[in-house]
């Protein structure tokens, strides 16, 4: 499984989120920066990303790193624009 395979089903899962996945085919990392984190506990936003992607997880996916933030999270770590 390609990286962008896993950001194009993550992003489709949210209505506006800056998807970012890395890995070696079988080992990911990936940095989701959407609004629908608002509110939500580290598991809860781990648990929407499980979700995008289905059976994948374990399977296809041997191992997903997920840092899951929102929009004000990810400017208050970084001066970098979304996108």
């Amino acid at each position: 499984m390609e990286p962008i395979e896993i950001s194009t089903l993550i992003e489709a899962g949210f209505e506006s989120a800056t998807v970012k996945v890395v890995g070696d085919g079988s080992h990911f990392e990936a940095l989701i920066v959407a609004s629908e984190f608002e509110g939500k506990r580290s598991l809860a936003r781990h648990q929407l990303v499980y979700k995008c992607l289905g059976t994948l997880v374990g399977n296809e996916i041997h191992a997903l790193s997920i840092r899951a933030l929102t929009p004000d999270e990810w400017q208050a770590q970084t001066s970098k624009p979304l996108g």
